[in-house]
């Protein structure tokens, strides 16, 4: 669909490296820009699945954060570079296979993070009403993978878990939709959030109030939705031998503490909001209960041990709820032709190299990000990975680990591979797209109004000064591109 564009990087040396990326996510972006400090010369092309860049600070930050989604500048730069290529709506193992990058590059860099839940593993977990909190995630980022309908019909539902996600799914259940009209949320998912008739929402945490993975800086947002009590049981948060220990050896936890002790505190008069959200210290999911669809969760309370260590009581609490969100972790998808660890979720490596079935490095191919250490930290936390696993790939270029690329002509080689791809967006086609957001956003007075669909995305793409469909009349999207890059 995009007519193959001119090498950016078509001065470079002959014999410096080409090298592809399998994502242009954070983990990916990264990788590219150490790949260009190590080399200038260097010659990337990155592949991305999605029709849009960016990866997870685009698909995976919830709307009301702003501030971590201006990693996309960051990103953006490190993308305009020459030397790098973008390639998005490209498909590992439908439009390109794993062994046609390994036959043209010198080095394949996996960085597809990780985009499924965890599964939840209890009785009724199968249920309608059961979902998953990285679908629901994607369907209100705008993910174009995602069901453009939402059923949000429950005037109670429960969330499992103790990290950010957590608490991203529970303040976008309970927000009320008009305090998100200043953020790019798609329009379809503004409209079903405003027809959301929730009224309680139950967070289940299986530890106390010291261990959980929540940032203070996250919790504290969850207090300042506007209608929305926060209700915390006084006995779950007071003082316990493990809990003092905890806050007396980390800032991070005793913030945590003292914030859920403020809110335990509040006088039971003063909690006149219309929506409430109910956090639950102590309670790990045993099974969910209904007919032919979710009506209730049964609750095992946990106690913990002098190390901190959690087991469950046989105490049983029931929450009566239409809907359970569970965010327990995401998984990795397998790429095709590549191993892949199904009990880890991830690729199997070491030191960044791919291991084949015998335990030793696939020769020039290597991962980075969640697909090679499993979705834990946070978004920046990719940046030291990527580090030691562009430090393995130079060490193998180094040591003379044969290099597909000195051996023919690099350039037509390349050209040749993407010059199949027909339907790819290529850089210039994601600033088309970018700005066509920016042109809907300028009507609705924000930044940006993500488009959530796929070819209306490609077609953007594909536009010269692109004009959104639902927009007969609009700012000049000349000016909009102009201003993208």
């Amino acid at each position: 669909m995009t007519p193959a564009s001119p090498d950016r990087d078509s001065g470079a040396a002959t014999d410096a490296p080409a090298i592809a990326i399998v994502g242009a996510g954070p983990a990916g972006v990264y990788a590219a820009d150490l790949i260009l400090a190590r080399d200038p010369a260097a010659r990337i092309d990155l592949f991305e699945k999605l029709p849009a860049p960016y990866g997870l600070v685009r698909y995976g930050v919830s709307p009301d954060h702003p501030r971590i989604k201006r990693i996309q500048d960051a990103l953006h730069r490190v993308l305009e570079r020459p030397g790098i290529r973008v390639h998005c709506n490209v498909e590992i193992g439908a439009d390109l296979a794993i062994d046609e990058l390994r036959h043209v590059y010198d080095a394949v860099v996996l960085a597809t993070g990780a985009d499924r839940d965890a599964e939840l593993g209890i009785p009724g977990a199968e249920l309608p009403g059961s979902f998953g909190g990285a679908d629901f995630v994607a369907w209100y980022d705008g993910h174009p993978d995602a069901a453009p309908e939402w059923p949000l019909d429950a005037e109670s539902v429960a969330v499992i878990g103790a990290g950010n996600v957590a608490l991203d799914v529970a303040r976008m259940l309970i927000t009320h939709a008009e305090h998100l009209a200043h953020t790019d949320i798609p329009d379809h998912v503004e409209t079903a959030l405003a027809r959301n008739p929730l009224r309680d929402l139950h967070l289940l945490i299986r530890r106390g109030p010291a261990d959980v993975r929540f940032s203070p800086l996250e919790l504290r947002e969850l207090g300042t939705r506007h209608d929305v009590d926060v209700i915390v049981d006084p006995a779950e948060v007071g003082p316990d031998e493990h809990t003092e220990r905890m806050i007396a050896q980390f800032t991070q936890r005793r913030l945590i503490v003292e914030t859920l002790r403020e809110w335990a505190a509040i006088d039971p008069a003063d909690r006149t909001a219309s929506r409430r959200v109910h956090l639950h210290f102590g309670q790990q999911p045993a099974r969910l209960i209904g007919p032919d669809r979710v009506t209730a969760l049964e609750a095992e309370r946990t106690r913990a041990d002098a190390l901190g260590r959690y087991s469950g009581t046989g105490e049983i609490v029931r929450h009566d709820v239409g809907a359970v969100y569970r965010t327990i972790g995401y998984r990795s998808s397998p790429v095709p032709g590549v191993p892949f660890d199904a009990a880890l979720g991830r690729i199997p490596e070491a030191d960044g190299r791919v291991l084949g079935a015998d335990g030793a490095p696939i020769p020039r191919l290597y991962a980075t990000g969640w697909i090679r250490r499993g979705p834990v930290g946070l978004i920046g936390s990719t940046k030291s990975d990527a580090a030691e696993t562009v430090a393995s790939l130079f060490a193998d270029l180094e040591s003379g680990v044969p290099r597909p690329s000195a051996e023919r002509s690099p350039v037509s080689d390349r050209e040749t591979l993407v010059s199949r791809l027909d339907a790819r967006v290529d850089w210039e086609g994601w600033l088309r797209i970018d700005a066509a957001e920016r042109t809907l956003g300028a009507i609705r007075e924000r930044e940006r109004t993500k488009i959530a669909d796929r070819a209306e995305l490609i077609r953007c793409a594909a536009t010269r000064n692109p004009m959104p469909d639902e927009a007969p009349s609009l700012p000049d999207p000349a000016a909009a591109l102009e201003n993208a890059r």
